[in-house]
C-alpha cells in the first residue's frame, strides 16, 4: 500500500500542471481555481466529520492555518495556473521543483531551522536547469509570454515555500493536518470567491474542462494530499519528499507527449539537471545511506 501511495502522489502531482494546461481558460483561472478549492474543502470536511481526529487547532493556530491556505492553495496555485497558460507545463513543473530549496530557506528564516550546505549546491544546479530550458526562448521575439510565465512560476513557488513554513509551524503545535487542510482550502476558496464575486459564474460543460477539474480536485488536491499525509506518517517527511526530484522528468515527458513542448536537448538536459539538483537538496544519497546503516545495526 505504501508503494501504491508513493507512486500515486508522484504521478498525480508530476502531471498536475499538464491537467491545468488541458483545462484551459473557458472561464477565468480565478473561477476555475475557486471551484477546485471549494470542492476540495468540502471533501476534507466530510472526511473530518467521518474521522473526527485529535489535534484540533487552538485560536492562536488559526492565523497560521489561514496563511498556509492562502499561500499554499490560493495565491501560489493562481500564480502557477497563470504560469502554465503563459509558458509550458514542463517549464512550470521544473521551476516548481525549486521548492525543495526555497522551503528550507523559509524554514531557516521564520523557524530558525538549520540550513544545510547541500541546499545551496542543489539550488545552484536547479537554477542552472531553469537557465538551460529558458535559453532557446531568449532568441524568440515572441517569447515574452514565456518570461512572464517563468516569473509567475517563481513567485508561485516562493509563496508555496512560505505556506510550507506556516505548515511546519502548525505541525510543531500538533495541529492535525486534516483540520489544517479543511481550514486552509476553505480560506483559499473564500479569498478567490471574493476575487471573482463580480464575475459571471458559469461552469463549462465540455468534457475536457470537467475531466481536468475532476482530476485536479479528486486526485491532485484531495487524494494526493491524503496519501501524502499517510506517507509522512509511515516513512517520514524526508523520504516522502524524494518524489519532488522526479516531477520535472514526469512533467517534461508528458508535455512532449501532448505536443506542448518539443523534445529538444535543452528540455531533456534541463529536466535532468533539475532532478539532480532537487535530489542533492533533499540529501537523497545521504539519507538512504543512513537508513541502510540503521537497518544493518
Amino acid at each position: 500500500m505504501t508503494n501504491f501511495m508513493y507512486i500515486f502522489c508522484l504521478l498525480v502531482w508530476g502531471l498536475n500542471f499538464i491537467a491545468v494546461k488541458i483545462q484551459g481558460t473557458p472561464v477565468s483561472l480565478e473561477l476555475s481555481l475557486t471551484y477546485r478549492l471549494g470542492l476540495t474543502a468540502i471533501l476534507f470536511f466530510i472526511l473530518l466529520c467521518m474521522l473526527r481526529p485529535k489535534g484540533k487547532p487552538k485560536k492562536k493556530d488559526v492565523p497560521f492555518i489561514i496563511v498556509f491556505g492562502i499561500c499554499n492553495f490560493a495565491l501560489s496555485y493562481l500564480c502557477l495556473y497563470y504560469a502554465t497558460i503563459l509558458s509550458s507545463a514542463a517549464m512550470v513543473t521544473l521551476i516548481f521543483s525549486l521548492k525543495v530549496i526555497l522551503t528550507p530557506i523559509a524554514l531557516r528564516v521564520f523557524l530558525k531551522e538549520p540550513l544545510h550546505s547541500r541546499i545551496l549546491l542543489g539550488g545552484i544546479i536547479g537554477v542552472l536547469a531553469v537557465c538551460i530550458v529558458i535559453y532557446p526562448s531568449l532568441h524568440d521575439i515572441h517569447g515574452f509570454d514565456d518570461i512572464k510565465g517563468i516569473m509567475m512560476a517563481v513567485l508561485g513557488t516562493i509563496l508555496t515555500a512560505l505556506g510550507d513554513a506556516s505548515s511546519a509551524r502548525n505541525a510543531r503545535e500538533k495541529v492535525n493536518p486534516i483540520y489544517a487542510n479543511v481550514l486552509g482550502f476553505a480560506a483559499g476558496g473564500i479569498l478567490l470567491a471574493a476575487i471573482v464575486f463580480m464575475q459571471a459564474v458559469t461552469i463549462p460543460t465540455s468534457i475536457t474542462y470537467l475531466s481536468a477539474l475532476f482530476y485536479l480536485t479528486i486526485f491532485a488536491s484531495f487524494g494526493a494530499w491524503l496519501f501524502y499525509l499517510k506517507l509522512v506518517e509511515k516513512i517520514g517527511g524526508a523520504k516522502s519528499g524524494y518524489m519532488v526530484a522526479l516531477f520535472p522528468a514526469i512533467g517534461g515527458i508528458a508535455s512532449v507527449m501532448i505536443g506542448e513542448s518539443d523534445p529538444t536537448i535543452f528540455l531533456g538536459a534541463g529536466c535532468l539537471f533539475s532532478c539532480l539538483g532537487a535530489a542533492i537538496a533533499l540529501g537523497f544519497g545521504m539519507n538512504i545511506g543512513k537508513s541502510n546503516l540503521k537497518e544493518e545495526m
